[in-house]
């Protein structure tokens, strides 16, 4: 008899590696890739880096986990559209505004479930939160609906030229928001715990984009 090939079980490490790789090779890319001739080649060299990872990262999820989940199949794809815009017109504008779209998509999709009686997040993360009854799915999609509005607002203010250089931008993305995101998730733990989490391995956070 046969079927359909299951999903593998997850890993948080390997979770981990695949959702926020991508992001930390993009600021080592950059670092390593600037120039004191063309202010703008590291951005471009972190972001050819990061596409490439991000590549990579889809192909490993599928063959080791049998899936790719909806967060990082929208990254991807974004990433490598915003990406080769980036390349193309040499300009970081570009790949800076992909977390924006990406945390505003997530914003108004959990937020819209929200107020429709639905638990998106529950579809987003899959297997996450083993355990998780109904009630702590709807408020967890509320407050990472929240959060993720908070985000787009925040990269918004940061990727002004005006304001901020594309470093200490790439900085704040990639230390500040990680760091947030798990801060943000730990916080949360006490309240699903209430709603039946049973914490492990298999745990997984939406990634920082």
């Amino acid at each position: 008899m046969s079927g359909a090939p299951s999903a593998k079980k997850p890993s948080g490490t390997l979770n981990f590696v695949l959702d926020f790789g991508p992001l930390f090779l993009f600021f080592v890319a950059s670092k390593f890739g600037s120039s004191d001739t063309d202010p703008k080649q590291g951005a471009i060299v972190g972001t050819a880096a990061f596409m490439a990872a991000i590549l990579v990262a889809v192909i490993v999820s599928k063959l080791k986990l049998g899936k790719i989940s909806p967060m990082l199949k929208l990254t991807a794809a974004l990433g490598v559209f915003f990406g080769a815009l980036t390349i193309w017109f040499h300009d970081e504008r570009f790949i800076q505004i992909k977390p924006t779209i990406i945390y505003a998509f997530f914003a108004i999709l959990l937020l819209g479930g929200w107020l429709r009686g639905k638990a998106m997040l529950k579809y987003v993360l899959e297997q996450a939160y083993q355990g998780l009854d109904e009630k702590g799915w709807m408020k967890l999609s509320l407050s990472w609906g929240i959060f993720f509005f908070i985000l787009a607002g925040l990269n918004e203010i940061f990727r002004r030229p005006e304001w901020f250089s594309f470093d200490t931008w790439l900085s704040i993305k990639v230390w500040g928001v990680s760091a947030l995101t798990f801060l943000f998730a730990l916080a949360n733990i006490p309240m699903l715990m209430r709603h039946g989490l049973k914490l492990g391995d298999d745990a997984e956070l939406p990634p920082p984009a």
